[in-house]
């Protein structure tokens, strides 16, 4: 690969080089070598940076920037630092308009070497943030263990001098069609804001189906803001008020009854500042994603919908409801994405450590025969009578039993659960604790998935890989012995955690941030330099 090399500047250092008395390449004639100051302020101004150091260097200091043939790439550069707002990115790391001050402002050489270097670290920090996302999400909140993919600061460098760079800059940008769908509607929030958010809340906590007055009209004019309502004037909650509240109710992930009670008065309540705030955390953590395929064929588990979708090509092909970790410190379900690789029929729940000592040992202190469905075993994995151990003499640090539950009815369990194998020991399984699926609000778990529709799903992933899928389930359920079942090709699992997301008609499902997980992302955006929209007085 050839390197362009700035002309003008080979010749102001070959002058140098002349008056100097040094020769390229050889020692310098003389005890001192004249440094231009060009070089001297890039060089001091990047010494902490040994990527930006390395690069002038390996080019001999040409410009990437700042040189009158460097226009069409500066320019390139500059608009895309301006479509930092619309990204809700932080403006302030790659402010195009403080940048262009500091290129009127340029008098010396050493104010050009400076101002290459300042151009090349807010280069760098565009690149990384609109490729993968402007924060650290693990410093965060320890739930979010996606694995981010930087890109190689290096390589962004050589992209830099190379043809077709508008492209690349564009190219940036997630491919997900639901990131373009969440800058729309970004800004189409902004405008609502701007011109004074969505007018009056709803006064009541609830408002019954058989109220009519200024509650109604309240809630009416609510619904006809949001676009759930189109034409109405009436005071009475009728049929048409009742239908655009359960549509409203649809895209929340409320139980769609179109009865307006405090739970949906509620969601109808949040301004349109909080639901601008839920849209700019889903397009970071989209870019925490990138651009690696989420796979063909894929499993898309959104916790805080409590619902899990398969998806073939794009488009839904098969969705249930799940439960996900209660609200806790060591309870609440990560967020991360592996390869789901089998099935386990007939499971055995080995009880994780944490709970067998925060919530089984005290109750065994109490009473040795409590939960006598667990199996107590040794350090050898061997079965212990649990009349023969005193549990009074044992913490949580020093408990030497391990538990588990052999398959069973009642297993915690259930029949099945779906295998991707992770650190964090966290999978999709069965529960025959089916009446919590009937709840609004479904975070009971430890951490792990609970599948409203488990054999449903077997069958449905099975269905690739043999004509009878219920026929081949079944032959490994009859027994009630535990048994691997694996999947022909290993299916892409994505635990994610997305409060405003894009759905099939056309809208946008606003959903309750149950961990609290978004309310501390946009506090560090905000930190980091994203703009809040300004609020119309």
């Amino acid at each position: 690969m050839t390197i362009a090399i700035d002309r003008r500047r080979v010749l102001h250092l070959m002058t140098t080089a002349l008056v100097t008395g040094t020769v390229f390449g050889a020692r310098p004639l003389f005890a001192a070598t004249l440094v231009s100051p060009f070089v001297q302020a890039l060089s001091a101004a990047a010494q902490d940076d040994a990527v930006v150091a390395g690069f002038y260097r390996d080019r001999d200091y040409a410009t990437l920037w700042t040189a009158d043939t460097d226009a069409d790439r500066r320019h390139a550069l500059l608009e895309a630092f301006e479509t930092a707002p619309a990204h809700g990115l932080p403006v302030s790391r790659y402010d195009a308009a403080a940048l262009r001050g500091l290129f009127a402002a340029a008098q010396t050489e050493g104010d050009v070497g400076r101002l290459e270097v300042a151009m090349s670290r807010a280069y760098l920090a565009f690149v990384r943030d609109l490729s993968s996302g402007s924060l650290e999400p693990s410093r965060i909140d320890d739930g979010i263990k996606r694995q981010i993919s930087r890109p190689d600061p290096a390589l962004a460098m050589i992209a830099a001098t190379q043809d077709g760079f508008a492209d690349y800059l564009a190219g940036l940008v997630p491919n997900a069609p639901e990131y373009v769908r969440l800058m729309r509607e970004k800004f189409a929030l902004e405008n609502v804001i701007a011109a004074g958010g969505f007018g009056p809340a709803i006064a009541a906590k609830d408002v019954a189906a058989s109220a009519s007055g200024a509650p109604v009209v309240q809630l009416r004019d609510r619904l006809t803001t949001l676009g759930y309502l189109e034409g109405s004037f009436t005071e009475n909650y009728d049929d048409q008020i009742a239908q655009a509240v359960q549509r409203f109710q649809l895209d929340h992930g409320l139980i769609a009854d179109g009865l307006a009670n405090a739970r949906t008065v509620a969601a109808l309540n949040v301004p349109a500042e909080q639901r601008w705030k839920s849209v700019v955390v889903a397009l970071e953590r989209l870019r925490w994603m990138g651009n690696a395929p989420l796979g063909a064929r894929h499993i898309w588990v959104n916790q805080p919908e409590f619902v899990a979708r398969v998806y073939d090509d794009g488009k839904v092909t098969f969705q249930t409801k799940v439960i996900i970790g209660k609200i806790g410190t060591d309870t609440e379900s990560p967020e991360f994405s592996d390869r789901m690789e089998f099935m386990v029929i007939n499971p055995t729940w080995s009880v994780p450590r944490s709970i067998v000592v925060k919530e089984y040992l005290p109750q065994f202190q109490k009473d040795p025969t409590a939960q006598s469905q667990l199996e107590l075993l040794d350090a050898s994995g061997h079965v212990v009578d649990r009349t023969t151990v005193d549990f009074t003499t044992f913490t949580p640090d020093n408990f030497p039993f391990a538990l588990r539950q052999p398959p069973e009815d009642g297993n915690a369990l259930g029949k099945v659960k779906f295998m991707f194998p992770n650190p964090y020991n966290i999978y999709l399984h069965d529960t025959p604790t089916k009446s919590l699926f009937a709840k609004e609000v479904r975070a009971f778990s430890h951490g792990c998935i609970r599948v409203g529709s488990p054999f449903d799903l077997a069958y449905f992933l099975l269905a690739r890989q043999t004509t009878d899928p219920k026929a081949l389930f079944k032959s490994y359920l009859v027994g009630g012995k535990e048994a691997e079942l694996d999947l022909a090709t290993p299916i892409p699992v994505h635990l994610v955690y997305f409060t405003a997301w894009p759905t099939e008609q056309g809208t946008i499902r606003y959903l309750s941030d149950i961990y609290g997980r978004d309310g501390r992302i946009i506090d560090a955006l905000v930190a980091a330099g994203v703009v809040l929209p300004e609020v119309q007085s």
